[in-house]
């Protein structure tokens, strides 16, 4: 069943706001940093991938904080750790899907 439409079987309907986080957006003012979240909060709802299904990982640096102000799984790997990081949070089941 959707979490999203509480429809069994149907595909997810989200909005970019049901990807924003309730974290406070820490990076300083006019970095690039903000465009490129914004841009992908934006973008995933077009994928229909369900967020439970979405897992953001990250290395150390500003950048890094990403997953924090994403509404899905994520975590903040310390440096040189985020590439071997991935196969591993898919370990629970083949349905789940990374982004670093």
């Amino acid at each position: 069943m959707s979490t999203v439409t509480g429809t069994p079987g149907a595909a997810p309907k989200y909005t970019k706001k049901d990807f924003e986080s309730d974290q406070d957006v820490r990076w300083c003012p006019g970095c690039g940093d903000y465009a490129i979240l914004s841009a992908v909060q934006k973008t995933m709802p077009d994928l229909g991938i369900p967020r439970e299904d979405i897992v953001f990982i990250s290395g150390i640096g500003c950048s890094s904080r990403f997953p924090y102000y994403m509404n899905t799984y994520g975590f903040h790997t310390i440096h040189g750790r985020a590439p071997p990081s991935p196969p591993g949070s898919s370990w629970p089941g083949p349905s789940s899907r990374s982004s670093w």
